[in-house]
């Protein structure tokens, strides 16, 4: 298939960092345009490429529906673009897997008063287990995603970095990330920007080149999280109080699943009975059921604890801690704060400022510049509130 020069300066720093030319790479194909790129430019390179898709579960409603992902559209989409390509292809049923490691847990977050991140499960027990085991199995010297996150070399091994168009960065969803899994992963497109790749998609004619990105979290299509959470543990959605801050009680909420730390909207109080001021959720309280309610400056969190926290990093920090900046949403921009390991698998961290809508079950990630230094997930019972300065 020609290339024309613009693709080929596109893909002229694809190198795969110690993996041979002509070596058999696996390919993880969504059947979105990301995964279909990244494919392309590895096949463009000379890699033996091997696409591999995973059938995740089964949901009829997400089928046709645009802006979902891992449908059955995308399993036909993979396959075109493979058979395009001229590579193997073959799709595997991780359906059982996929419902025990990431929708079960889903459930069981919501549960205990949580805001899960089912996509960073998803890479950490599937495609990152699950997946990496396989292409291993296959012989191959590498597997390769569509994420927008640079894998780099450093003086002491890999390293993960943010991509280069900071708009479309995924690192926060890659903190678990291990050091053995990263030394086999290899991120093709993180030095390029999403027009760019749409523009790669287009030159070569793949049928993906505009497909829309998936937005939704592909076990619900439909965006209504509360749904599937009653429909996998019913019952789910037990009443309880609305509790301001100061120990008032306001009123009464139809189930601790539809609220979110940082939610203002839909609390079903009116401002007026509250001193007049915007009520914010503070706080969930799954033992008693109690949804805990307050102005903004309730918001303000100073102190996070962590568990299960991953250190990509090769020289930890010291009693002193260590100077970092650290995400605490997908989409937050990076503030600096103070870190603390404890010698397990927890650690503490102090911000600079107070942040506003720290939800625990989110993830808080580790940077120093463009480095990936790790990350951990937000404790519900030791996060400290202080009021926002």
């Amino acid at each position: 298939m020609p290339m024309g020069p613009a693709l080929d300066d596109l893909t002229a720093p694809l190198r795969l960092e110690g993996v041979a030319p002509g070596a058999r790479v696996v390919a993880a194909m969504s059947g979105g345009v990301d995964s279909s790129v990244a494919a392309a430019l590895l096949a463009h390179a000379g890699y033996e490429v091997v696409g591999i898709t995973l059938q995740l579960y089964d949901h009829g409603a997400a089928v046709s529906r645009k802006g979902a992902c891992c449908a059955g559209q995308d399993i036909y989409d993979a396959k075109r673009v493979a058979d395009q390509l001229a590579i193997d292809h073959y799709v595997l049923d991780y359906e059982a897997r996929f419902r025990t490691a990431v929708i079960e847990d889903f459930a069981d977050s919501y549960l205990a008063g949580e805001t899960p991140i089912p996509c960073v499960r998803c890479n950490e027990r599937v495609k990152f287990g699950d997946l990496l085991g396989t292409a291993r199995e296959l012989g191959a010297a590498a597997l390769a995603t569509g994420h927008y996150v640079r894998r780099l070399e450093g003086s002491a091994g890999a390293e993960l970095h943010r991509a280069v168009d900071p708009s479309r960065d995924q690192s926060y969803f890659l903190f678990a990330t291990t050091g053995a899994q990263l030394d086999y992963l290899r991120f093709p497109l993180g030095h390029l920007e999403k027009r760019e790749t749409r523009a790669i998609a287009e030159r070569l004619g793949l049928g993906v080149a505009a497909k829309p990105d998936s937005q939704d979290i592909c076990f619900v299509p439909s965006g209504r999280y509360a749904e599937v959470v009653e429909k996998l543990r019913p019952g789910a959605a037990e009443p309880g109080d609305i509790v301001h801050v100061d120990g008032r009680l306001l009123g009464r909420h139809e189930g601790l699943l539809h609220f979110t730390v940082g939610q203002r909207r839909g609390i079903g109080i009116s401002e007026s009975q509250v001193d007049g001021e915007p009520l914010y959720v503070v706080r969930l309280d799954p033992v008693r059921r109690r949804l805990v309610v307050g102005p903004r400056s309730a918001l303000g969190i100073a102190a996070i604890r962590l568990g299960n926290v991953n250190w990509l990093a090769h020289q930890s920090p010291g009693d002193e801690g260590e100077a970092v900046e650290v995400k605490l949403r997908s989409a937050a921009a990076p503030v600096p704060a103070r870190l603390w390991l404890d010698g397990g698998s927890g650690a503490r961290v102090e911000l600079a400022e107070p942040q506003l809508g720290v939800a625990p079950g989110q993830a808080c990630v580790f940077y120093r510049g463009s480095r990936v230094l790790g990350g951990g997930w937000i404790r519900r019972d030791e996060a400290k509130a202080e009021a926002a300065a």
